[in-house]
């Protein structure tokens, strides 16, 4: 892949990152509220199940923008 490509998934990884991190931090002070219009609602264990589903996917995130901004370094 070239450094482009992994520069895409750096900004990918990053937009993940701020879009599921917002969601998590608006559900710890509003629990009955929709996030992401919805999108999780599907998720069980309730508001707890929620809350871990949009932490997991944020930590994806964040680990998806860290390699690809290894592998961006390295293939320069």
């Amino acid at each position: 892949m070239s450094k482009t490509g992994y520069t895409t998934l750096q900004i990918l990884g990053m937009v993940v990152t701020i879009v599921f991190a917002q969601a998590a931090i608006r559900s710890l002070f509003d629990h009955s509220a929709r996030q992401l219009w919805g999108a999780v609602d599907w998720v069980p264990g309730g508001w707890g199940g929620r809350l871990a589903a949009l932490l997991v996917v944020t930590l994806v995130g964040v680990v998806l923008a860290g390699w690809a901004h290894d592998r961006a370094k390295a293939a320069e």
